[in-house]
């Protein structure tokens, strides 16, 4: 564990306050105000939360296991022996292909049910820039759009049962030689005269909204659309454990179409363009719990579609729980959305830490908790809880609900959003401590600020749009104002 996080963070799994936050608030705060916030948690979320709580359980495998250099895997290159170990491992029953000390250089992997790839302390896995060895096209989702496009670097598709667990280090090997300057921004290597996603992402966008048929949204080789690194697509019973994730292409967790996914000690650092932390897309049941993130994008981000695919496919991210983790920098500590159109809903947060960076001259986060959408999402967003939340970081807008995120086009497509609580929460230094604003035809609904501290804010918070705004026992700037 991150040696911070075991000083500064409570880890039992009932709601106990994070050691610290509340003897940063008031009196009232911490004492009367935080036992009738406990009171409304507990009656308003206990029976829903602690069901998801029962139906997440990691994977277990067969003690059988199957070292990747018995199947002729090397140093230069291991892919057709990580894949020899894999198959054996599947079709004997399962167990764990392991990845032993060293650097071992790979394409794709895809991982089969019953399989643990685990990677013992001291080995890399480091993989191909090369986009041929992600061929050929798979289905996936792109920004939450239907495609077939090149395979994200570890994939699993309608799998039972698989993990990836380990003390050992995944490098995507992403940088602005490789991947990165696909988004076509000098910031990440990119100069003219270099191939960029824009024309990709135009078109494919186009298809999503003119909803052209899947199996005509064929990309890869000689487009510009980068992959993710890790995407269990349709699979149920998803571990993945204690390793380091380095340099994503792109995303770098995106659970797909899942059911029952846990995400717990894991390492992101990845500080390439749209590089996310941990996004699960149309899941259900999704623990993530004592993971650090150092990230530019947003660290967590729940999605469920974009646009006219969303609410096609209908698929909602539900029952995501979210505790004990370590924000270093990025965008959201906790994002939903913006791809959002599938719904989601029965979100819970506890327990987040977000410490100033001694090394770093301003160490930030954008936000706490950021809910945002358009007017082309539609969809919904609904009982989303987050509570006990330390941050030292500087910090944009701790809570923001937003309807123009990006985006134009049709702007009767609003998304529904209601229910959002936002208790015991202590920022040191924010823009403004909130900032709410639906739209005239679709307004928010539901939203509670409560027990909470914001130290030094430079500008007013903002509420708009909104109705049944509960602020209370919250000090902004060392004022009370609710």
């Amino acid at each position: 564990m991150h040696p911070t996080r075991r000083r500064i963070l409570g880890l039992s799994l009932g709601g106990v306050v994070a050691a610290g936050i509340g003897s940063h608030l008031p009196a009232a705060a911490s004492v009367a105000g935080e036992e009738t916030s406990g009171r409304e948690w507990a009656a308003a979320t206990s029976d829903r939360e602690w069901s998801v709580r029962s139906r997440i359980r990691p994977p277990r495998f067969r003690d059988a296991w199957f070292p990747i250099t018995a199947y002729g895997a090397t140093p230069e290159n291991a892919t057709a022996g990580i894949a020899r170990a894999i198959r054996t491992c599947h079709e004997s029953g399962g167990g764990h292909v392991v990845v032993p000390p060293g650097v071992w250089n790979t394409g794709a992997i895809n991982l089969l049910s019953k399989v643990d790839l685990h990677l013992r302390k001291g080995a890399t896995l480091r993989f191909s820039t090369d986009p041929a060895d992600y061929l050929p096209v798979v289905r996936t989702r792109w920004q939450a759009v239907e495609v077939y496009n090149y395979s994200s670097l570890i994939r699993a598709e309608g799998q039972t049962d698989i993990a990836i667990t380990g003390a050992g280090t995944l490098d995507g090997a992403g940088d602005n030689e490789h991947w990165w300057y696909w988004i076509g921004s000098g910031q990440y290597g990119w100069r003219p005269g270099l191939p960029n996603q824009r024309a990709d992402w135009g078109e494919l966008e186009r298809m999503n909204n003119e909803q052209v048929p899947v199996d005509r949204r064929v990309f890869g080789a000689g487009h510009y659309l980068r992959p993710s690194f890790i995407q269990p697509f349709r699979c149920t019973n998803v571990l993945i454990e204690g390793v380091t994730l380095l340099n994503s292409p792109m995303w770098t967790i995106h659970p797909l179409e899942c059911r029952n996914v846990t995400v717990q000690g894991v390492t992101v650092d990845n500080l390439g363009p749209n590089g996310d932390g941990c996004n699960p897309e149309s899941c259900t049941d999704v623990l993530i719990r004592d993971c650090t993130f150092r990230t530019h994008d947003d660290c967590i981000a729940i999605k469920s579609g974009r646009d006219a695919d969303g609410r096609r496919l209908g698929l909602p991210s539900r029952g995501i729980i979210v505790e004990d983790c370590t924000f270093v920098s990025g965008g959201a500590a906790v994002a939903v959305g913006s791809e959002m159109s599938g719904g989601v809903e029965d979100v819970w947060v506890r327990r987040l830490h977000m410490p100033a960076d001694p090394a770093a001259d301003e160490a930030y986060m954008q936000w706490v908790l950021c809910v945002k959408s358009t007017s082309t999402r539609g969809g919904y967003v609904r009982n989303v809880n987050m509570h006990d939340v330390d941050s030292r970081a500087w910090m944009y807008r701790p809570l923001e609900i937003t309807f123009s995120y990006q985006g134009g086009g049709n702007q009767s497509l609003f998304p529904d959003v209601s229910d959002i609580r936002f208790d015991r929460v202590r920022v040191a230094r924010a823009e403004r401590a909130y900032r709410m604003v639906g739209a005239e035809s679709m307004r928010i609904r539901s939203v509670a600020v409560t027990n909470s501290r914001f130290d030094v804010v430079a500008a007013e918070a903002v509420v708009q749009y909104a109705d049944d705004v509960t602020i209370r026992n919250v000090w902004i700037g060392g004022a009370q104002v609710g």
